[in-house]
């Protein structure tokens, strides 16, 4: 049976107390060393639109939000009780009918009621154009969109394709960024019908196979290094290749080109324990500063 962890369970993770954490942590590695659950209190979220979205007790109020299938264990959320509900009620793991890539959709029709987004109505007197009108279903589609989100893509305008690409997969929203912008991103292979959708590249960018404790504990300590962990194999190529002199990597805002620096740098400190490598970024806060300097730090 496989074991994973998603990257919405690293980002909920640090969210919590110290304590919290801790007694998620145990919970985390008693499901792994028996994914049957045996010991555990499972309990079947009757109002889910996924039939395979179960909790699991961690203490009186936080809840481990895991999909469970026969063959397979995968650690989603983890929150206090009504909160890890709410979001399982929400979302649905599946793969996407055209690239074959498991995905965890956020259902639409369930984020239009929530506080927490306001996304704007056009108006009859402004009537602001509508981006991907001309672009079909079967092209947003191949870009990795959500059957459930079409509706919302076509309709979307530059005020509102922000808010509606913060809850795409990432695939699909740097696709829209792109085309909104004037670029014209790679159409991706699908895959087969007969792959495994958590092996597709796009979803190794979210969900991963851990196959020890000690994995699992790297991937627990360091949750705000998602992208250590959740690294696309794209980006990986960048990484790990050898360049006879300079080389330039585009792409639109929050496609990864400052994470693959960071790894390109390191790469090349391992490569060269001899010499010095410097990498230079826009200006930073002294937080993130810190932050992207341990990093290169750790790996070193």
């Amino acid at each position: 049976m496989d074991f994973r962890i998603a990257d919405t369970f690293s980002d909920s993770l640090g969210r919590l107390t110290g304590a919290e954490q801790k007694a998620v942590k145990t919970t985390a590695f008693d499901l792994q060393l028996d994914p049957t659950g045996r010991g555990l209190h499972f309990h079947r979220l009757d109002r889910a639109r996924d039939t395979n979205f179960w909790s699991v007790r961690v203490n009186a109020d936080v809840r481990l939000i895991v999909h469970r299938t026969a063959t397979s264990v995968l650690l989603c959320y983890v929150g206090h009780h009504d909160a890890a509900y709410s979001w399982a009620e929400r979302r649905r793991i599946e793969r996407h009918p055209t690239t074959g890539a498991a995905q965890l959709v956020e259902l639409p029709e369930r984020v239009e009621h929530q506080d927490a987004i306001s996304i704007p109505q056009a108006t009859p007197a402004t009537s602001p154009e509508r981006l991907f009108a001309s672009i079909s279903d079967d092209m947003l589609l191949a870009y990795g969109v959500p059957t459930e989100w079409l509706g919302a893509v076509r309709r979307a305008t530059e005020d509102t394709l922000f808010d509606i690409a913060d809850h795409l997969p990432q695939e699909a929203a740097e696709a829209l960024l792109s085309l909104a912008t004037g670029g014209t991103p790679a159409i991706p292979v699908p895959a087969p019908a007969t792959a495994d959708p958590f092996s597709h590249p796009d979803a190794q960018r979210r969900f991963r196979v851990l196959t020890n404790v000690e994995e699992l504990e790297r991937a627990l300590d360091f949750p705000w290094e998602k992208w250590a962990v959740f690294l696309h194999p794209a980006q990986r190529q960048l990484v790990e290749r050898s360049y006879a002199g300079p080389a330039r990597v585009s792409g639109s805002a929050g496609t990864g080109k400052t994470i693959v620096a960071l790894h390109h740098a390191v790469a090349l400190a391992r490569r060269h324990p001899e010499a010095r490598v410097l990498l230079t970024t826009l200006l930073q806060g002294p937080g993130e500063r810190a932050q992207n300097a341990a990093a290169i730090s750790d790996r070193q």
